[in-house]
């Protein structure tokens, strides 16, 4: 299967004018489940691209947050980090070593108090702590 050809698809269908740097860009979200920077984003493509900018990647990826493809995912103050799932998941992160993981959870269950008649769009759970990784090697 030809991931790219696929990603053209994809884009074309979210109504996102393809271009190589978008696919590959798309691509490395999609392929890395680390929830990457645009530092990180930046750093890994501009080996296979050398021509690429990181306003490139930065104005991309805000296209990408436009057309609802992509999800920001700001678990720290001082980074923004991104995700190809933009299904309604919620995200870990571990105190030690950094790693940020997926896990599911029913939105329809979580009660809100005192914003009725709110319109929620959007919705966002981080939880920070030790992953099992970093806690049985503690042991």
């Amino acid at each position: 299967m030809n991931l790219s050809v696929n990603i053209n698809d994809f884009l074309k269908l979210n109504e996102v004018k393809s271009s190589f740097q978008r696919i590959k860009i798309y691509e490395y979200i999609a392929e890395n489940k680390n929830h990457p920077t645009v530092n990180t984003i930046f750093d890994e493509l501009v080996k296979q691209i050398p021509t690429l900018s990181k306003m490139t990647v930065y104005n991309t990826l805000k296209l990408f947050r436009e057309k609802n493809i992509i999800q920001e995912i700001s678990i720290e103050d001082n980074e923004l980090r991104y995700d190809a799932n933009v299904k309604t998941h919620g995200h870990f992160k571990c105190r030690k070593c950094g790693e940020i993981f997926d896990f599911e959870y029913n939105n329809s269950e979580i009660v809100f108090t005192e914003i009725n008649n709110y319109k929620i769009e959007e919705t966002q759970l981080f939880i920070k702590g030790i992953c099992s990784n970093c806690f049985t090697m503690n042991k």
